[in-house]
């Protein structure tokens, strides 16, 4: 039985936001102001968005199982808790590059910071990883999938809009277009109008125009768009 995986789609835009932003990274020259800039923007949406989803999770997701398997949540918050120091470290680096005052600090201090990002990109997908094995099999093993379905319109409500949005544009580079459409016709189905048209508003935005044309064509075939 193909149960229904909670982490799947948003866990796809996550590792897409790490992979770009450490591409990134590695072309940046960091004796470049507007460059730094760039790479500072990135970064602190990195920081952002993953302390966002901890939250999340230990809000939401892990309270789900707390009652039955304390262990486990203990080890997936102390995971969190190292997440964040990771994050605490970027942003001290982050910090001292802003102040360095010459062209060979700026240059060490960038070799760091690439250095810094890759154990935290490691970090998060190896956590990501557990979360979708260990914690997965715990979630339906003591929820069916409505309970967990509920539990993720729930996420999405608690989100401040401008967070959806970014959300909403890694996981439209990390899915591919038949995710995309599978995701688009559950907000049609489930979901204010005026949620569905924002939501296809930002594909046509953030997505290659060869590719938002395959995807409506499929979706226009499907009557969604009817």
């Amino acid at each position: 039985m193909n149960r229904y995986n909670i982490f799947y789609q948003v866990h796809k835009g996550l590792r897409a936001l790490l992979f770009e932003t450490g591409s990134f990274l590695l072309r940046t020259d960091f004796t470049n102001e507007e460059q730094f800039a760039e790479v500072n923007e990135k970064i602190n949406e990195v920081q952002h968005l993953f302390d966002k989803h901890a939250h999340t999770e230990d809000g939401l997701i892990l309270p789900a199982i707390e009652s039955y398997e304390p262990s486990v949540v203990d080890a997936f918050e102390n995971e969190h808790k190292q997440d964040l120091a990771l994050s605490v470290r970027l942003k001290n680096v982050i910090a001292a590059l802003a102040d360095a005052d010459n062209e060979y600090d700026r240059a060490e201090l960038g070799k760091s910071l690439n250095v810094l990002f890759f154990e935290f990109t490691a970090f998060n997908l190896a956590h990501m990883a557990k979360e979708e094995t260990i914690l997965n099999k715990l979630l339906w093993r003591y929820h069916n999938d409505d309970e967990l379905k509920q539990m993720t319109r729930q996420i999405i409500n608690d989100i401040h809009p401008d967070d959806t949005v970014k959300y909403n544009k890694w996981m439209l580079r990390g899915l591919n277009n038949s995710e995309i459409i599978g995701w688009l016709k559950n907000v049609k189905n489930g979901a204010p109008d005026f949620t569905f048209r924002c939501l296809m508003k930002q594909c046509g935005e953030e997505m290659e125009e060869q590719r938002w044309s395959q995807v409506q064509e499929q979706l226009s075939e499907g009557v969604l768009l009817a």
